[in-house]
């Protein structure tokens, strides 16, 4: 019978997590919280190239409301590792509800100037830094079964690109048929939902060691820093995160660009946001059905070479018809891609170095791609769209192959941490950086 049960269990792939009332619980929160995000950025990106005309203003938005990350995120590491992780989320996400409905407030009374957006984007930004890793770190706590964390990253990967799917197609109708404003005023009440759920979630989310974060928080920042470059698979994962995200996000801060190009209104940048997203989904249940972490290296350059080439495609598009198709492709790989990595991570990493660690790698991609975008925002002014897009493809090529050819010495480096975890016997062959 005992059989019979885990037979169904394992039948349900990455739905196993939902046997966890807290994951359930938080899911849920998130996913209406999600979607009023999504259709909050969406609609801000459009507004601020409309504003403007500017590619380069557009990605300085962009660049305000992500650059915290490089100087905050290794910071909020260390609390979530030195502080109660639910707490935390749960101030993030009453601070979010806040920007967003002075963010509604500025836009639907007319009065809104690029210095607002900046303003409130960085105080976005800020939110972000924390929430982020603190929240990878939280999702440890809310399962019941340690060997289901492949899963829940896998679900909140689909999480995030069913979102991503729903909320800027709505964010696009929204626009079109009533006004920008209103899709901020619903991304501020969508967080009664995801803060309604977190106070439902109870339990003892205090960090093993209660160490004082005044005394101790520099010698647990360098701790995690030592620690991430020491150990080679978590070294060779955030350098490569960081190194390819600043070129591969590039297509996405220029999206409102393309549009205007194609001379479409909001629902086509809806759509086409919430096209890639199909793709995103896609790339996220594949990996949730995976039973563990072997192999997933090999996969990773693949996704990356792929999202690469594609991304060229995509510069040589002219009409709708033809990018389409590219954009499921580029969504698919680059979330196979990072729900890989941080899989591999969460995996093989200390628990009480999690927060630290996922902070770090968090920052890798949240952290350099408003540095591209800024460049590409630039280049995009002067060069065009099309160009901007090809030199971002090759680059993105380039790091991939740089980081495939590496495969083999990391491949040798890495066996004895497996063998360590016990995911690899030492007379077996390691094939999960290779």
């Amino acid at each position: 019978m005992a059989e019979l049960v885990e037979s169904r269990k394992s039948a349900l792939g990455p739905f196993d997590v939902f046997a966890s009332r807290k994951y359930t619980l938080y899911f849920g929160g998130q996913l209406v919280s999600q979607t009023g995000t999504w259709m909050q950025q969406v609609a801000l990106s459009w507004f601020v190239y409309d504003l403007t005309h500017s590619a380069f203003l557009l990605a300085a938005v962009g660049v305000a409301a992500q650059i915290p990350s490089l100087m905050l995120m290794p910071v909020a590491g260390v609390m979530a590792d030195s502080m109660n992780r639910h707490r935390i989320v749960l101030l993030t996400q009453i601070f979010a509800m806040i920007q967003a409905g002075i963010l509604a407030f500025v836009v639907m009374s007319g009065h809104a100037e690029i210095w607002h957006l900046m303003v409130l984007s960085v105080f976005s930004g800020v939110l972000l830094a924390f929430d982020m890793p603190v929240r990878s770190a939280f999702l440890v706590n809310i399962i019941n079964n340690k060997e289901d964390l492949p899963k829940a990253i896998s679900m909140n990967s689909a999480l995030f690109n069913l979102t991503r799917l729903v909320g800027p197609a709505l964010a696009g109708l929204i626009m079109v048929k009533l006004s920008i404003g209103i899709c901020f005023l619903i991304n501020a009440l969508s967080y009664i939902a995801v803060i309604a759920a977190l106070l439902m979630i109870k339990g003892n989310f205090d960090p093993p060691k209660k160490d004082s974060l005044k005394n101790e928080a520099l010698n647990k920042l360098k701790e995690g820093f030592e620690y991430s470059i020491k150990t080679t698979p978590v070294r060779a994962i955030i350098i490569f995160m960081a190194a390819f995200c600043m070129g591969g996000m590039v297509y996405i801060t220029l999206m409102p660009v393309l549009v205007k190009e194609l001379q479409g209104d909001p629902s086509t940048l809806g759509m086409l946001m919430s096209i890639s997203a199909v793709g995103s989904c896609i790339g996220a249940f594949g990996l949730g059905f995976r039973k563990n972490i072997l192999g997933l290296g090999k996969w990773i350059v693949g996704a990356s070479i792929t999202f690469s080439v594609t991304l060229v495609l995509f510069s040589m598009c002219r009409n709708l018809a033809q990018y389409a198709p590219l954009m499921v492709i580029l969504g698919a790989s680059m979330m196979f891609m990072m729900s890989a990595c941080s899989t591999i991570l969460q995996t093989i990493i200390e628990e009480e170095k999690r927060g630290r660690v996922m902070s770090l790698f968090t920052m890798a991609f949240m952290g350099t791609a408003p540095i591209g975008g800024l460049v590409g925002g630039a280049c995009a002014n002067q060069f065009g769209f099309h160009a901007t897009i090809l030199g971002a493809g090759i680059y993105c090529l380039l790091v991939s192959l740089s980081f495939g050819m590496k495969m083999p010495e990391l491949r040798r480096q890495s066996k004895p941490i497996y063998i360590e975890k016990g995911l690899l016997q030492a007379e077996e062959e390691i094939d999960i950086l290779t």
